[in-house]
């Protein structure tokens, strides 16, 4: 009888806390929905600035960050998922392995503003790139890779062992137990961490203020080397340091709704890759 008055116990109170972040992230997302939804229109998406930002659209910071999300995803994902094959199917135990993990996990725990300035050191000023696509790019790549290792690797030491013994003992080399066995099963894992750490990067501003943002610019980029808008810095300019920041109001709230609008979008577009590739396992 105790053993079952504490779990009902215990259901509760992890009911009560879920429902305390559905509670919190519903009532933000109202909250942006009624201070935001009067400045969405199909001007507000598809034209630039105008009037010192009081007025005009987000086209050029809707496409920069665009762009920044699918250079990070270009970059980021084969590189975490290529080292985490490597830490999980290849790599012996030993200090060198330990010190990689080590160095892995604390990368994941460095605040953000750090990878800006070393983005602002070593891509903009060592490599001579200049503040530019290719540096926002770059940055947030590092930014997200740490955590697109650490899930990949997690999802591949989750098959089990017995998947890969099964390969071997049909004649396949250990790279084609990895490609066609174990990256299969564990990519629903995968898919999951690389989406979930793009879109954390997609509303960063510190990687981006140092290296790739700028303030306005009145063309889209057409080179890597080129400056762009991101969603993320234009809310803090209109926040912070526009002029005529009071005027900008409704245009901050829609802003701050679109960026919302496009993070959730990573996190559902995460889900339900996962249930697919879920559904394909069982098959």
């Amino acid at each position: 009888m105790r053993r079952r008055h504490w779990e009902g116990l215990g259901y509760v109170l992890l009911s009560l806390s879920a429902g305390a972040v559905l509670l919190v992230l519903g009532a933000v997302v109202l909250f942006l929905l009624v201070q935001g939804a009067p400045a969405l229109s199909w001007e507000f998406f598809t034209s630039f600035p105008r009037r010192g930002m009081t007025q005009g659209g987000i086209l050029p910071a809707l496409v920069g960050t665009g762009y920044l999300m699918a250079g990070t995803v270009v970059i980021s994902v084969p590189l975490g998922v290529g080292a985490a094959v490597w830490l999980s199917e290849y790599a012996r135990g030993g200090r060198w392995l330990r010190a990689v993990r080590v160095g892995v996990n604390a990368l994941a725990g460095v605040p953000s503003i750090v990878f800006g300035l070393f983005g602002l050191a070593f891509f903009v000023k060592a490599m001579g790139l200049g503040v530019s696509l290719l540096s926002g790019v770059l940055t947030l790549s590092l930014l997200a890779l740490p955590v697109v290792i650490r899930a990949a690797e997690e999802a591949l030491r989750a098959v089990p062992e017995e998947f890969r013994e099964g390969a071997y003992a049909l004649g396949a080399t250990p790279w084609q137990a990895i490609h066609t066995v174990v990256l299969p099963a564990a990519l629903p894992g995968i898919l999951t961490g690389a989406i979930l750490a793009v879109g954390r990067a997609a509303g960063e501003t510190a990687p981006i203020m140092f290296t790739a943002a700028a303030y306005y610019t009145p063309r889209l980029p057409r080179s890597p080397l080129d400056e762009v808008m991101a969603l993320p810095y234009h809310l803090y300019v209109m926040a912070t340091e526009s002029t005529f920041f009071w005027k900008t109001r409704h245009l901050q709230y829609g802003t701050a709704l679109a960026l919302l609008v496009l993070v959730l979008s990573f996190y559902l577009i995460a889900g339900l890759l996962r249930a697919r590739a879920r559904r394909r396992k069982r098959w």
